[in-house]
């Protein structure tokens, strides 16, 4: 297979990244968070429970505990052990217990019970890394605060090209300075769900994926 042509000038890069944002649009119009949540809070938890989990045990999971724990104040009285078997399933789940606890009990002794609107005030929250932070402040409250680098970004932009780092937050910062502000939050969810669907770890639908002609990715599997 031919190696896709890159561009050479910054226009033509800037044309490029245009072109892709494109056919996601075409592809997840309607690009949104697949958790299931009511207020910015369970947002929050259900973020926590979706590390090394996947949305769809979460959304098996958090009806039943937010109908168990209905308010903030449930969640900072529960006790750790009950809690942690109560999201058992989700994995990691002594660690979730502790975080999710602990933003509680953070959120009622320093923020009224609210969820705050800035990234400097989430980062304070147990359990709200940038991440995690991204996901709330965008999803919840529309802030576009950042882009959400998950294990689907993290190897998407890298394939694409649209980063070349490899921690989180170096390729949320490439990130930020090539797409449009106002593109971070619908980007976040398209592309986690272009990888959830198309261009997965194990075996990409190269065939299937309309950006595979600007894709740079070695190991394509048509």
């Amino acid at each position: 297979m031919p190696a896709v042509s890159r561009p050479k000038t910054a226009a033509a890069r800037k044309a490029r990244v245009t072109q892709i944002l494109r056919h996601l649009d075409n592809l997840y119009p309607d690009g949104t968070c697949e958790l299931h949540f009511k207020t910015p809070f369970q947002l929050l938890v259900a973020t926590i429970l979706s590390a090394q989990c996947t949305d769809k045990r979460v959304n098996m999971v958090t009806p039943g505990l937010f109908k168990k724990y209905p308010t903030i104040r449930d969640f900072a009285a529960v006790n750790q052990d009950e809690l942690a078997e109560d999201i058992r399933s989700t994995g990691f789940f002594n660690n979730k217990a502790k975080s999710i606890i602990g933003a509680a009990r953070k959120l009622l002794s320093d923020f009224n019970g609210k969820l705050p609107r800035t990234m400097e005030e989430m980062l304070t929250i147990p359990g709200a890394a940038r991440k995690t932070a991204n996901v709330v402040l965008g999803t919840a409250y529309g802030i576009a605060s950042g882009i959400v680098v998950d294990t689907h970004m993290q190897r998407i932009s890298r394939r694409l090209d649209l980063a070349k780092e490899k921690t989180p937050e170096k390729i949320e910062r490439e990130l930020m300075k090539i797409i449009p502000r106002e593109r971070w939050i619908l980007f976040s969810h398209q592309m986690i769900h272009h990888g959830r669907q198309l261009c997965a770890a194990r075996n990409p639908k190269c065939a299937e994926c309309p950006l595979e002609q600007i894709c740079y990715a070695k190991d394509k599997t048509i």
